[in-house]
Protein backbone atom coordinates (compact mmCIF):
# COMPACT_ATOMS: atom_id res chain seq x y z
CA UNK A 1 0.00 0.00 0.00
CA UNK A 2 1.53 3.82 -1.22
CA UNK A 3 1.82 5.56 1.91
CA UNK A 4 0.88 8.46 -0.39
CA UNK A 5 -2.77 7.09 -1.29
CA UNK A 6 -3.57 5.57 1.71
CA UNK A 7 -6.92 7.36 2.82
CA UNK A 8 -5.37 8.29 6.29
CA UNK A 9 -4.80 11.62 7.59
CA UNK A 10 -2.25 12.20 10.78
CA UNK A 11 -2.32 14.84 13.38
CA UNK A 12 0.09 16.36 15.66
CA UNK A 13 -3.44 17.49 18.08
CA UNK A 14 -5.67 14.99 18.92
CA UNK A 15 -9.10 15.51 19.62
CA UNK A 16 -10.44 18.30 22.48
CA UNK A 17 -11.93 15.29 24.47
CA UNK A 18 -9.29 12.37 24.06
CA UNK A 19 -8.31 11.64 27.71
CA UNK A 20 -6.59 8.02 27.12
CA UNK A 21 -3.61 7.51 25.23
CA UNK A 22 -5.35 4.50 22.86
CA UNK A 23 -8.34 7.39 21.73
CA UNK A 24 -5.40 10.10 21.21
CA UNK A 25 -3.08 7.99 19.48
CA UNK A 26 -5.75 6.65 17.16
CA UNK A 27 -7.08 9.44 15.88
CA UNK A 28 -3.76 11.17 15.77
CA UNK A 29 -2.68 8.02 13.64
CA UNK A 30 -5.49 8.44 11.58
CA UNK A 31 -7.45 5.03 12.58
CA UNK A 32 -10.71 6.88 13.20
CA UNK A 33 -12.80 9.26 12.84
CA UNK A 34 -15.83 10.57 15.19
CA UNK A 35 -19.10 11.02 13.42
CA UNK A 36 -21.06 11.71 16.24
CA UNK A 37 -20.90 10.94 20.12
CA UNK A 38 -19.78 7.37 20.20
CA UNK A 39 -19.96 6.68 16.88
CA UNK A 40 -16.41 5.92 14.83
CA UNK A 41 -15.86 5.13 10.82
CA UNK A 42 -12.80 3.14 10.73
CA UNK A 43 -9.94 4.19 8.00
CA UNK A 44 -8.00 1.41 6.19
CA UNK A 45 -5.95 0.67 8.97
CA UNK A 46 -8.70 0.33 11.78
CA UNK A 47 -10.45 -1.87 9.86
CA UNK A 48 -7.20 -3.69 8.34
CA UNK A 49 -6.87 -4.05 11.84
CA UNK A 50 -10.47 -4.96 12.39
CA UNK A 51 -10.81 -8.12 9.73
CA UNK A 52 -7.74 -9.33 11.54
CA UNK A 53 -9.36 -9.52 14.89
CA UNK A 54 -12.20 -11.04 13.75
CA UNK A 55 -10.61 -13.89 11.81
CA UNK A 56 -8.82 -14.79 15.15
CA UNK A 57 -11.74 -14.57 17.27
CA UNK A 58 -13.29 -16.51 14.34
CA UNK A 59 -10.79 -18.98 14.42
CA UNK A 60 -10.64 -19.91 18.25
CA UNK A 61 -15.07 -20.01 17.71
CA UNK A 62 -14.91 -22.62 14.79
CA UNK A 63 -12.57 -24.69 17.30
CA UNK A 64 -14.55 -24.98 20.29
CA UNK A 65 -17.33 -26.13 17.55
CA UNK A 66 -19.25 -22.96 16.48
CA UNK A 67 -21.09 -22.33 13.76
CA UNK A 68 -21.21 -18.74 12.37
CA UNK A 69 -24.72 -17.03 11.23
CA UNK A 70 -25.82 -13.73 10.94
CA UNK A 71 -28.76 -12.17 13.02
CA UNK A 72 -30.59 -9.07 11.67
CA UNK A 73 -29.88 -6.03 13.16
CA UNK A 74 -33.77 -4.84 13.31
CA UNK A 75 -36.05 -6.90 15.23
CA UNK A 76 -39.72 -6.50 15.82
CA UNK A 77 -41.02 -5.39 19.02
CA UNK A 78 -43.06 -9.00 19.87
CA UNK A 79 -39.69 -11.06 19.60
CA UNK A 80 -38.11 -8.72 22.80
CA UNK A 81 -41.63 -9.34 24.58
CA UNK A 82 -41.62 -12.70 24.61
CA UNK A 83 -38.55 -12.24 26.76
CA UNK A 84 -39.65 -9.78 28.86
CA UNK A 85 -36.66 -7.34 28.02
CA UNK A 86 -38.52 -4.92 25.53
CA UNK A 87 -40.21 -2.64 28.50
CA UNK A 88 -37.01 -3.73 31.11
CA UNK A 89 -34.34 -2.45 29.29
CA UNK A 90 -34.06 1.39 29.06
CA UNK A 91 -33.62 4.15 26.41
CA UNK A 92 -30.29 2.18 25.83
CA UNK A 93 -32.13 0.51 23.24
CA UNK A 94 -33.48 2.07 20.43
CA UNK A 95 -37.00 1.58 19.34
CA UNK A 96 -39.12 2.55 16.30
CA UNK A 97 -42.09 2.07 14.00
CA UNK A 98 -41.34 1.12 10.63
CA UNK A 99 -43.24 2.34 7.28
CA UNK A 100 -46.52 0.45 8.54
CA UNK A 101 -46.43 1.72 12.14
CA UNK A 102 -45.04 -1.58 13.29
CA UNK A 103 -43.00 -1.45 16.64
CA UNK A 104 -39.39 -2.35 15.63
CA UNK A 105 -36.06 -1.95 17.58
CA UNK A 106 -32.25 -2.13 16.74
CA UNK A 107 -30.70 -5.00 18.33
CA UNK A 108 -28.25 -4.07 21.28
CA UNK A 109 -27.62 -7.65 21.97
CA UNK A 110 -29.14 -11.13 19.99
CA UNK A 111 -30.36 -13.48 22.78
CA UNK A 112 -33.98 -13.83 21.35
CA UNK A 113 -32.64 -13.83 17.86
CA UNK A 114 -30.55 -16.67 18.87
CA UNK A 115 -33.27 -18.30 20.49
CA UNK A 116 -35.37 -17.55 17.82
CA UNK A 117 -33.49 -19.26 15.04
CA UNK A 118 -32.87 -22.02 17.15
CA UNK A 119 -36.22 -23.14 18.41
CA UNK A 120 -36.95 -23.58 14.83
CA UNK A 121 -33.94 -25.80 13.95
CA UNK A 122 -33.03 -27.56 17.10
CA UNK A 123 -35.64 -30.27 18.24
CA UNK A 124 -33.76 -32.88 19.50
CA UNK A 125 -31.48 -34.10 22.56
CA UNK A 126 -28.85 -35.47 19.98
CA UNK A 127 -28.62 -31.72 18.38
CA UNK A 128 -26.94 -30.80 21.63
CA UNK A 129 -24.63 -29.27 22.79
CA UNK A 130 -24.30 -26.44 19.87
CA UNK A 131 -22.87 -22.79 19.27
CA UNK A 132 -23.88 -20.06 16.86
CA UNK A 133 -22.21 -17.15 16.83
CA UNK A 134 -22.26 -14.00 14.43
CA UNK A 135 -19.69 -10.85 14.45
CA UNK A 136 -21.80 -7.87 13.12
CA UNK A 137 -22.94 -4.45 14.01
CA UNK A 138 -25.27 -3.38 16.96
CA UNK A 139 -26.09 0.08 18.30
CA UNK A 140 -26.77 0.97 21.97
CA UNK A 141 -27.63 4.60 22.96
CA UNK A 142 -24.81 5.07 25.33
CA UNK A 143 -25.47 7.88 27.50
CA UNK A 144 -22.06 8.23 28.52
CA UNK A 145 -19.56 7.33 25.29
CA UNK A 146 -16.25 7.90 26.16
CA UNK A 147 -12.54 7.25 25.62
CA UNK A 148 -13.04 7.16 21.73
CA UNK A 149 -13.38 2.91 21.30
CA UNK A 150 -13.83 2.26 24.76
CA UNK A 151 -17.39 3.68 25.31
CA UNK A 152 -19.10 4.44 22.01
CA UNK A 153 -22.93 3.42 20.90
CA UNK A 154 -22.50 2.15 17.57
CA UNK A 155 -19.96 -1.22 17.52
CA UNK A 156 -19.26 -4.28 16.25
CA UNK A 157 -18.81 -7.58 18.15
CA UNK A 158 -18.98 -10.86 18.45
CA UNK A 159 -21.52 -12.90 20.32
CA UNK A 160 -22.22 -16.84 20.77
CA UNK A 161 -24.60 -18.72 22.02
CA UNK A 162 -24.83 -22.35 23.51
CA UNK A 163 -27.84 -24.69 24.12
CA UNK A 164 -27.52 -27.31 26.30
CA UNK A 165 -29.18 -30.55 27.65
CA UNK A 166 -27.67 -30.51 31.10
CA UNK A 167 -26.28 -27.74 33.86
CA UNK A 168 -23.18 -30.20 33.41
CA UNK A 169 -22.89 -30.02 29.74
CA UNK A 170 -23.02 -26.36 29.87
CA UNK A 171 -20.47 -26.25 32.91
CA UNK A 172 -18.03 -28.11 30.42
CA UNK A 173 -18.19 -25.94 27.50
CA UNK A 174 -18.35 -22.92 29.46
CA UNK A 175 -14.78 -23.81 30.75
CA UNK A 176 -13.57 -24.58 26.58
CA UNK A 177 -14.89 -20.83 26.36
CA UNK A 178 -13.05 -19.41 29.19
CA UNK A 179 -9.99 -20.94 27.24
CA UNK A 180 -10.93 -19.75 24.05
CA UNK A 181 -11.56 -16.10 25.44
CA UNK A 182 -7.53 -16.33 26.71
CA UNK A 183 -6.25 -17.78 23.53
CA UNK A 184 -7.90 -15.21 21.97
CA UNK A 185 -6.83 -12.55 23.81
CA UNK A 186 -2.89 -13.72 23.49
CA UNK A 187 -3.61 -13.64 19.73
CA UNK A 188 -3.93 -10.24 19.22
CA UNK A 189 -0.76 -9.79 22.06
CA UNK A 190 -2.92 -8.34 25.11
CA UNK A 191 -0.26 -9.04 27.68
CA UNK A 192 -1.96 -7.46 31.35
CA UNK A 193 -5.53 -9.09 31.34
CA UNK A 194 -7.19 -11.86 33.89
CA UNK A 195 -10.54 -12.34 34.27
CA UNK A 196 -13.03 -11.32 36.54
CA UNK A 197 -16.35 -12.73 38.54
CA UNK A 198 -18.80 -10.32 37.60
CA UNK A 199 -22.71 -9.44 38.08
CA UNK A 200 -24.91 -11.21 35.36
CA UNK A 201 -26.48 -7.73 34.98
CA UNK A 202 -29.60 -7.43 32.15
CA UNK A 203 -28.44 -10.55 30.26
CA UNK A 204 -29.68 -12.82 33.77
CA UNK A 205 -28.43 -15.81 34.85
CA UNK A 206 -26.05 -17.41 37.43
CA UNK A 207 -22.73 -17.29 36.56
CA UNK A 208 -20.49 -14.71 34.49
CA UNK A 209 -16.71 -13.51 33.79
CA UNK A 210 -15.52 -10.56 32.50
CA UNK A 211 -12.39 -10.37 31.11
CA UNK A 212 -10.28 -7.45 32.04
CA UNK A 213 -7.41 -5.35 30.53
CA UNK A 214 -6.04 -3.75 33.41
CA UNK A 215 -5.03 -0.50 33.18
CA UNK A 216 -5.27 3.33 34.51
CA UNK A 217 -7.38 4.49 31.66
CA UNK A 218 -10.15 1.56 32.68
CA UNK A 219 -13.69 3.02 33.77
CA UNK A 220 -14.22 -0.46 35.61
CA UNK A 221 -12.95 -1.07 38.75
CA UNK A 222 -11.65 -4.19 39.64
CA UNK A 223 -10.69 -5.81 42.83
CA UNK A 224 -7.45 -7.79 43.68
CA UNK A 225 -5.49 -9.79 46.45
CA UNK A 226 -1.89 -10.20 46.52
CA UNK A 227 -2.12 -12.81 48.98
CA UNK A 228 -4.15 -15.27 46.76
CA UNK A 229 -6.02 -15.40 43.61
CA UNK A 230 -9.07 -13.76 45.04
CA UNK A 231 -10.17 -11.35 42.12
CA UNK A 232 -13.54 -10.01 41.50
CA UNK A 233 -15.12 -6.72 39.59
CA UNK A 234 -16.07 -4.51 41.94
CA UNK A 235 -19.74 -5.09 41.22
CA UNK A 236 -20.03 -8.40 43.12
CA UNK A 237 -16.49 -8.34 45.17
CA UNK A 238 -17.32 -9.67 48.66
CA UNK A 239 -16.84 -6.57 51.15
CA UNK A 240 -15.25 -7.51 54.27
CA UNK A 241 -14.14 -4.64 56.24
CA UNK A 242 -12.29 -4.66 59.93
CA UNK A 243 -15.11 -4.82 63.07
CA UNK A 244 -15.47 -2.01 64.97
CA UNK A 245 -14.71 -2.47 68.42
CA UNK A 246 -17.80 -2.21 71.20
CA UNK A 247 -18.38 1.25 72.08
CA UNK A 248 -21.01 0.92 75.00
CA UNK A 249 -23.93 3.75 75.05
CA UNK A 250 -27.72 4.37 75.36
CA UNK A 251 -29.78 5.51 72.64
CA UNK A 252 -29.93 9.74 73.14
CA UNK A 253 -31.94 12.07 70.55
CA UNK A 254 -29.68 15.17 70.16
CA UNK A 255 -29.80 18.69 68.73
CA UNK A 256 -27.69 18.41 65.28
CA UNK A 257 -29.23 21.82 63.44
CA UNK A 258 -28.56 22.66 59.97
CA UNK A 259 -25.65 19.35 60.09
CA UNK A 260 -26.58 16.89 56.94
CA UNK A 261 -23.84 15.33 55.57
CA UNK A 262 -21.96 12.25 56.86
CA UNK A 263 -19.01 14.67 57.44
CA UNK A 264 -21.00 17.52 58.95
CA UNK A 265 -22.42 15.83 61.50
CA UNK A 266 -19.37 14.19 62.20
CA UNK A 267 -17.81 16.44 62.98
CA UNK A 268 -19.57 18.49 65.26
CA UNK A 269 -20.23 15.43 67.20
CA UNK A 270 -16.35 14.38 67.11
CA UNK A 271 -16.52 11.53 66.10
CA UNK A 272 -14.97 9.61 63.30
CA UNK A 273 -17.45 8.53 60.28
CA UNK A 274 -17.23 4.88 60.82
CA UNK A 275 -19.11 5.32 63.95
CA UNK A 276 -21.86 6.71 61.83
CA UNK A 277 -24.66 5.42 59.50
CA UNK A 278 -25.31 6.52 56.13
CA UNK A 279 -28.91 6.04 54.25
CA UNK A 280 -29.02 6.32 50.69
CA UNK A 281 -32.46 6.49 49.11
CA UNK A 282 -33.43 4.99 45.87
CA UNK A 283 -36.21 5.15 43.38
CA UNK A 284 -37.46 2.18 41.62
CA UNK A 285 -37.44 2.38 37.83
CA UNK A 286 -41.17 1.63 36.94
CA UNK A 287 -42.98 1.93 39.91
CA UNK A 288 -43.20 5.15 41.81
CA UNK A 289 -44.66 3.74 44.96
CA UNK A 290 -42.16 2.55 45.67
CA UNK A 291 -38.21 3.52 48.05
CA UNK A 292 -35.46 2.02 48.98
CA UNK A 293 -33.34 2.85 51.57
CA UNK A 294 -29.70 1.63 51.72
CA UNK A 295 -27.98 1.88 55.08
CA UNK A 296 -24.32 1.37 55.01
CA UNK A 297 -21.05 2.63 57.43
CA UNK A 298 -20.76 6.21 57.52
CA UNK A 299 -17.20 5.21 55.64
CA UNK A 300 -18.59 3.09 53.21
CA UNK A 301 -20.13 3.33 49.59
CA UNK A 302 -23.35 1.51 48.31
CA UNK A 303 -22.46 -1.11 45.61
CA UNK A 304 -25.88 -0.46 43.47
CA UNK A 305 -25.28 -3.54 41.87
CA UNK A 306 -25.28 -5.66 44.76
CA UNK A 307 -28.19 -3.52 46.39
CA UNK A 308 -30.43 -4.69 42.85
CA UNK A 309 -29.38 -8.07 43.56
CA UNK A 310 -30.60 -8.19 47.28
CA UNK A 311 -33.99 -5.77 46.31
CA UNK A 312 -35.05 -7.37 43.04
CA UNK A 313 -35.57 -4.16 41.99
CA UNK A 314 -33.88 -2.07 39.34
CA UNK A 315 -33.33 0.88 41.37
CA UNK A 316 -32.16 4.77 40.67
CA UNK A 317 -31.05 6.82 42.61
CA UNK A 318 -33.91 9.09 44.12
CA UNK A 319 -34.33 12.18 43.31
CA UNK A 320 -37.88 13.41 44.89
CA UNK A 321 -36.38 15.34 47.85
CA UNK A 322 -38.01 15.92 51.05
CA UNK A 323 -40.93 14.69 51.63
CA UNK A 324 -42.89 13.88 55.00
CA UNK A 325 -41.60 10.18 54.81
CA UNK A 326 -37.50 11.40 53.35
CA UNK A 327 -35.98 14.01 55.68
CA UNK A 328 -33.08 14.10 53.59
CA UNK A 329 -30.01 14.50 55.76
CA UNK A 330 -31.47 12.94 58.82
CA UNK A 331 -32.88 9.99 57.69
CA UNK A 332 -32.71 6.96 60.14
CA UNK A 333 -33.85 3.02 60.37
CA UNK A 334 -35.43 3.98 63.53
CA UNK A 335 -38.89 4.85 63.41
CA UNK A 336 -38.70 5.35 59.06
CA UNK A 337 -41.64 4.83 57.14
CA UNK A 338 -43.44 0.62 56.96
CA UNK A 339 -43.86 1.80 53.10
CA UNK A 340 -40.12 2.10 52.55
CA UNK A 341 -38.06 -0.84 51.69
CA UNK A 342 -34.99 -0.49 54.29
CA UNK A 343 -31.64 -2.95 53.54
CA UNK A 344 -28.96 -2.74 55.90
CA UNK A 345 -25.25 -3.70 55.15
CA UNK A 346 -23.40 -6.21 57.04
CA UNK A 347 -20.81 -3.45 58.03
CA UNK A 348 -23.65 -2.58 60.65
CA UNK A 349 -23.86 -6.26 62.74
CA UNK A 350 -22.76 -6.05 65.48
CA UNK A 351 -22.06 -1.94 65.08
CA UNK A 352 -22.73 -0.19 68.81
CA UNK A 353 -22.25 3.46 69.42
CA UNK A 354 -23.27 4.33 66.34
CA UNK A 355 -24.91 7.90 64.64
CA UNK A 356 -28.16 7.63 62.83
CA UNK A 357 -30.92 10.08 61.44
CA UNK A 358 -33.95 10.36 63.35
CA UNK A 359 -36.27 11.12 60.75
CA UNK A 360 -36.92 14.40 61.42
CA UNK A 361 -35.19 18.08 60.85
CA UNK A 362 -32.07 19.02 62.75
CA UNK A 363 -32.23 15.46 65.14
CA UNK A 364 -30.17 12.40 65.19
CA UNK A 365 -29.33 9.71 67.23
CA UNK A 366 -26.15 8.81 68.94
CA UNK A 367 -25.78 5.71 71.09
CA UNK A 368 -27.41 3.49 68.43
CA UNK A 369 -26.80 -0.41 69.00
CA UNK A 370 -27.69 -2.09 65.50
CA UNK A 371 -28.28 -5.48 68.14
CA UNK A 372 -29.96 -3.68 70.38
CA UNK A 373 -32.18 -1.37 68.43
CA UNK A 374 -32.21 -2.70 65.31
CA UNK A 375 -34.27 -6.63 66.37
CA UNK A 376 -35.16 -8.76 63.50
CA UNK A 377 -33.10 -7.02 60.62
CA UNK A 378 -31.13 -9.21 58.27
CA UNK A 379 -27.97 -7.87 57.34
CA UNK A 380 -26.56 -8.00 53.26
CA UNK A 381 -23.55 -6.82 51.75
CA UNK A 382 -24.21 -4.03 49.88
CA UNK A 383 -21.38 -2.01 50.11
CA UNK A 384 -18.23 -1.26 47.65
CA UNK A 385 -15.06 -3.11 48.82
CA UNK A 386 -12.15 -0.37 49.88
CA UNK A 387 -8.37 -0.47 49.27
CA UNK A 388 -6.67 -2.67 52.11
CA UNK A 389 -10.20 -4.05 52.92
CA UNK A 390 -9.94 -8.00 54.23
CA UNK A 391 -9.91 -10.51 51.88
CA UNK A 392 -13.09 -12.78 52.40
CA UNK A 393 -10.88 -15.89 50.90
CA UNK A 394 -7.26 -15.75 52.74
CA UNK A 395 -7.56 -12.53 55.10
CA UNK A 396 -5.08 -10.77 53.21
CA UNK A 397 -5.43 -7.22 51.83
CA UNK A 398 -7.28 -6.14 49.08
CA UNK A 399 -5.77 -3.58 46.39
CA UNK A 400 -7.84 -1.72 43.88
CA UNK A 401 -7.09 -1.42 40.16
CA UNK A 402 -9.06 0.15 36.70
CA UNK A 403 -9.45 -2.02 33.98
CA UNK A 404 -11.31 -2.14 30.17
CA UNK A 405 -13.39 -5.12 29.80
CA UNK A 406 -12.70 -7.18 26.82
CA UNK A 407 -15.17 -9.70 26.39
CA UNK A 408 -17.66 -11.04 28.61
CA UNK A 409 -18.87 -15.07 29.19
CA UNK A 410 -22.62 -15.78 31.08
CA UNK A 411 -24.02 -18.95 32.09
CA UNK A 412 -27.22 -17.84 31.61
CA UNK A 413 -29.64 -20.89 32.03
CA UNK A 414 -33.45 -20.89 30.83
CA UNK A 415 -34.18 -17.54 31.36
CA UNK A 416 -34.51 -17.18 27.48
CA UNK A 417 -35.41 -20.59 26.18
CA UNK A 418 -38.42 -20.85 28.61
CA UNK A 419 -39.46 -17.32 28.38
CA UNK A 420 -39.18 -17.93 24.58
CA UNK A 421 -41.00 -21.39 25.21
CA UNK A 422 -38.10 -23.45 22.83
CA UNK A 423 -38.49 -27.07 23.54
CA UNK A 424 -36.37 -29.72 23.05
CA UNK A 425 -37.42 -33.85 22.64
CA UNK A 426 -35.28 -35.43 25.52
CA UNK A 427 -33.64 -39.07 24.95
CA UNK A 428 -36.91 -40.45 27.19
CA UNK A 429 -39.10 -38.79 24.84
CA UNK A 430 -40.16 -35.50 27.58
CA UNK A 431 -39.07 -31.87 26.53
CA UNK A 432 -37.33 -29.60 28.15
CA UNK A 433 -36.20 -26.03 27.97
CA UNK A 434 -32.09 -26.20 27.21
CA UNK A 435 -30.07 -24.34 28.76
CA UNK A 436 -27.87 -21.01 27.30
CA UNK A 437 -24.43 -19.93 27.36
CA UNK A 438 -23.66 -16.25 25.81
CA UNK A 439 -19.83 -15.21 25.24
CA UNK A 440 -19.47 -11.69 23.83
CA UNK A 441 -15.87 -9.76 22.28
CA UNK A 442 -16.17 -6.15 20.79
CA UNK A 443 -14.42 -5.63 18.67
CA UNK A 444 -13.60 -1.94 18.18
CA UNK A 445 -12.65 -2.38 22.19
CA UNK A 446 -10.12 -4.58 21.23
CA UNK A 447 -8.79 -2.26 18.79
CA UNK A 448 -8.61 0.29 21.91
CA UNK A 449 -6.75 -2.41 24.08
CA UNK A 450 -4.01 -3.24 21.68
CA UNK A 451 -3.68 0.46 21.45
CA UNK A 452 -3.94 1.44 25.36
CA UNK A 453 -1.31 -1.29 25.84
CA UNK A 454 0.98 -1.10 23.40
CA UNK A 455 2.31 2.19 22.79
CA UNK A 456 5.29 4.67 24.16
CA UNK A 457 5.52 8.71 23.87
CA UNK A 458 5.74 8.39 19.82
CA UNK A 459 2.92 6.36 19.20
CA UNK A 460 1.20 3.08 18.57
CA UNK A 461 3.70 -0.40 19.08
CA UNK A 462 0.93 -2.59 17.09
CA UNK A 463 1.28 -6.62 17.76
CA UNK A 464 2.41 -8.35 14.27
CA UNK A 465 -0.38 -10.24 14.56
CA UNK A 466 -2.98 -7.48 14.28
CA UNK A 467 -0.99 -4.53 12.98
CA UNK A 468 -2.54 -3.24 9.73
CA UNK A 469 0.54 -3.76 7.94
CA UNK A 470 3.44 -5.87 8.86
CA UNK A 471 6.27 -3.66 7.38
CA UNK A 472 6.95 -0.24 7.18
CA UNK A 473 8.81 0.39 4.60
CA UNK A 474 10.11 4.06 3.77
CA UNK A 475 12.69 5.83 1.12
CA UNK A 476 14.69 8.69 2.07
CA UNK A 477 14.53 10.89 -1.58
CA UNK A 478 13.11 9.29 -3.60
CA UNK A 479 13.43 12.05 -5.78
CA UNK A 480 16.27 10.21 -6.99
CA UNK A 481 15.36 7.94 -9.41
CA UNK A 482 17.96 5.18 -8.73
CA UNK A 483 16.56 5.19 -5.10
CA UNK A 484 13.39 4.77 -5.99
CA UNK A 485 14.01 2.34 -8.32
CA UNK A 486 15.33 0.22 -5.07
CA UNK A 487 12.39 1.32 -3.11
CA UNK A 488 9.93 -0.15 -5.57
CA UNK A 489 11.95 -3.44 -5.96
CA UNK A 490 12.34 -4.12 -2.35
CA UNK A 491 8.02 -3.07 -1.86
CA UNK A 492 7.34 -6.16 -4.72
CA UNK A 493 9.96 -8.68 -2.87
CA UNK A 494 8.63 -8.48 -0.34
CA UNK A 495 4.62 -8.51 -1.04
CA UNK A 496 5.27 -11.43 -3.50
CA UNK A 497 7.17 -13.58 -0.59
CA UNK A 498 3.50 -12.68 1.13
CA UNK A 499 4.68 -10.21 3.01
CA UNK A 500 2.04 -6.94 3.78
CA UNK A 501 4.15 -3.68 3.40
CA UNK A 502 3.08 -0.40 3.82
CA UNK A 503 5.53 2.04 1.54
CA UNK A 504 6.10 5.18 2.00
CA UNK A 505 7.49 7.19 -0.81
CA UNK A 506 6.39 10.31 -0.52
CA UNK A 507 8.93 12.79 -1.30
CA UNK A 508 8.96 14.95 2.00
CA UNK A 509 11.30 15.48 4.96
CA UNK A 510 12.61 12.21 6.86
CA UNK A 511 11.62 13.74 10.33
CA UNK A 512 8.03 13.21 8.65
CA UNK A 513 8.08 9.93 7.29
CA UNK A 514 10.10 8.94 10.87
CA UNK A 515 7.14 10.73 12.77
CA UNK A 516 4.40 8.89 10.87
CA UNK A 517 5.86 5.63 11.36
CA UNK A 518 6.18 5.75 15.18
CA UNK A 519 2.78 6.92 15.48
CA UNK A 520 1.25 4.07 13.32
CA UNK A 521 2.77 1.75 14.94
CA UNK A 522 3.60 -0.71 12.18
CA UNK A 523 6.04 -3.90 13.86
CA UNK A 524 8.97 -3.67 11.50
CA UNK A 525 10.60 -0.54 9.80
CA UNK A 526 12.96 -0.79 6.78
CA UNK A 527 14.50 2.85 5.55
CA UNK A 528 16.87 2.59 2.20
CA UNK A 529 18.16 6.16 2.20
CA UNK A 530 21.48 7.24 -0.27
CA UNK A 531 23.65 6.65 2.74
CA UNK A 532 22.74 2.59 3.45
CA UNK A 533 22.45 1.88 -0.44
CA UNK A 534 26.06 3.15 -1.14
CA UNK A 535 27.04 -0.21 0.90
CA UNK A 536 23.94 -2.05 -0.87
CA UNK A 537 22.08 -2.09 2.69
CA UNK A 538 18.66 -1.11 4.21
CA UNK A 539 18.56 -0.04 8.04
CA UNK A 540 15.83 -2.53 9.50
CA UNK A 541 14.21 -1.92 13.19
CA UNK A 542 11.71 -3.15 15.43
CA UNK A 543 9.28 -0.60 16.21
CA UNK A 544 9.20 -1.48 20.23
CA UNK A 545 12.90 -0.39 20.12
CA UNK A 546 16.46 -1.87 20.00
CA UNK A 547 19.34 -1.65 18.00
CA UNK A 548 18.96 -0.93 14.23
CA UNK A 549 20.64 -3.23 11.89
CA UNK A 550 21.71 -2.81 8.41
CA UNK A 551 20.57 -5.85 6.35
CA UNK A 552 21.36 -6.25 2.13
CA UNK A 553 19.01 -5.30 0.20
CA UNK A 554 19.20 -8.80 -1.57
CA UNK A 555 18.70 -10.25 2.19
CA UNK A 556 15.68 -7.73 3.17
CA UNK A 557 13.20 -10.81 2.24
CA UNK A 558 14.62 -12.73 4.53
CA UNK A 559 15.20 -10.90 7.29
CA UNK A 560 11.71 -9.67 7.21
CA UNK A 561 10.41 -12.81 7.44
CA UNK A 562 12.58 -13.81 9.93
CA UNK A 563 11.38 -10.45 12.31
CA UNK A 564 7.80 -11.68 11.42
CA UNK A 565 7.97 -15.61 12.58
CA UNK A 566 10.38 -14.32 15.71
CA UNK A 567 7.17 -11.43 16.57
CA UNK A 568 4.90 -14.09 15.82
CA UNK A 569 6.83 -17.12 17.83
CA UNK A 570 7.21 -14.39 21.03
CA UNK A 571 3.40 -14.67 20.82
CA UNK A 572 2.08 -17.99 20.15
CA UNK A 573 4.92 -18.55 23.30
CA UNK A 574 2.02 -16.77 25.55
CA UNK A 575 -0.71 -19.43 24.36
Amino acid sequence: MLLSKLVCERTKEAPQDARIKSHILLARAGYIKQVAAGIYSLTPPAQRMSKKIQEIIREEMNAIDGQEVLFPVVMPREMWEESGRYTSIGQEMVRFKDRTGHDMLLGMTHEEAAVHMARHIVSSYNQLPCMIYQIQTKFRDEARSRGGLIRVREFTMKDAYSFHVSQEDLDRYYRRAYDAYYRIFRRIGLKNFTDFKSDTGMMGGSVAHEFMLVTPAGEDTLVFCDGCDYRANMEVAECKGEVLPRKEMPLELVNTGSAATIEEVCSLLKTEKSRSIKAVVYAVRGDSSKIVVAFVRGDREVNEAKLKKAVGLDVAPYDGGVTEEIACGNIGPIGLSERIIKVFDRSLKGATGMIAGANKPEYHYIGLDAERDLSGVEFKDIAKVAEGDVCPVCGGRLRIENGIEIGNIFQLGTKYTAAMNMTVHAEDGSSFNPIMGCYGIGVGRAIASVAEESNDENGLILPVTVAPWQVHLIVLRPDKEEIKAVGDKVCAELEAAGIEVLYDERDCAAGIKFADADLMGMPIRIVLSPRTLADGEAEVKLRRGGEAMRVKTDALVEKASELIALLKREIEETL
